[in-house]
């Protein structure tokens, strides 16, 4: 593992890097091995893009174990709002202090309640107070509101957030920041220009095989070759939703558990076992059982 120190280390490379992700279990092209590298050695702020389920979020998760530093997550979604992401005050201590402080001024309760030990920390606040610098992993930026992409302004240009009865919080080590979008929704000029930007596309054959086996090693070699190809080709078809690298494992492990050795060897089992692949009744119907056999013999 990499000490995240807030500075650079001698020796450390993208080569480095991508060697400690596959040691955790996570596969990273030689462009994202170098995106993720620039991230680190630049300090800057990295935007993932692509679709779900092709490891965006497993990335981040995997990068804090290489660095052997805290992930920070923050969720975003629609409504998201400064209480939920950046701090809020813990009301109930601040009520109870000032019932033991009746009698006493208004600007002395004031000074008194509104300190830091009243503060509660949400993932924004508390990564940029971490004594060694984090990950700071903020999730699906698309599902925010523009309004909450125009504050995440300040954090990522300065790293330090206001507030207003204790002023500007600076950071005490900047986090490393790796933002994720499945782009369903444009994202502003000025979030992009803050940030290095890398797309992360559906693996090729090769790569997804190699994928597979990093996380089942154990899993029969021909059915591998055999549940991967179809997965390729799933992808090509008109779905709802495409199934990502996270489906293709999840499908694996699950095929492995049931004692399948080849993807013909039970079409009616096989076919039921696509729950872990199809997340919509249409593309279930779009994939019947006619369908799914005809897919089975060009891999099989």
């Amino acid at each position: 593992m990499m000490e995240a120190s807030g500075g650079t280390e001698q020796g450390f490379s993208e080569k480095t890097l991508a060697d400690g992700l596959a040691a955790q279990g996570y596969l990273a092209s030689k462009s994202l091995s170098f995106s993720l590298y620039l991230m680190y050695r630049l300090n800057r702020p990295l935007l993932l893009e692509g679709e779900a389920g092709v490891g965006k979020t497993s990335l981040a998760k995997c990068l804090s174990e290489v660095l052997a530093t805290k992930l920070i997550r923050l969720q975003c979604h629609e409504g998201l709002n400064l209480n939920q992401s950046v701090y809020e005050w813990n009301y109930q201590r601040q009520l109870l202090s000032i019932k033991l402080l009746e009698g006493q001024s208004v600007d002395a309760i004031e000074d008194a309640i509104y300190s830091e030990k009243y503060l509660l920390a949400r993932p924004l606040l508390e990564a940029i107070r971490q004594p060694k610098s984090p990950i700071l992993l903020i999730d699906e930026i698309d599902r925010a509101d523009d309004e909450f992409e125009a504050f995440l302004l300040e954090v990522l240009g300065e790293y330090q957030i206001t507030i207003p009865e204790l002023g500007s919080i600076k950071a005490s080590t900047k986090p490393y920041v790796i933002l994720t979008s499945n782009a369903s929704r444009e994202l502003s000029d000025a979030l992009r220009r803050r940030c290095l930007y890398h797309y992360i596309d559906y693996p090729s054959v090769e790569d997804e095989l190699r994928i597979v086996h990093l996380q089942l090693p154990h899993l029969d070699k021909a059915l591998t070759e055999q549940l991967v190809r179809f997965v390729q080709k799933l992808r090509r078809m008109q779905l709802r939703k495409v199934p990502g690298i996270a489906e293709t494992l999840d499908w694996a492990e699950a095929l492995m558990n049931l004692g399948f050795r080849s993807l013909d060897q039970d079409l009616s089992s096989l076919h039921d076992s696509l729950v872990c692949l199809l997340k919509y009744q249409e593309d279930r119907e779009t994939l019947d059982s006619i369908t799914l056999n005809k897919v089975v013999s060009t891999v099989v």
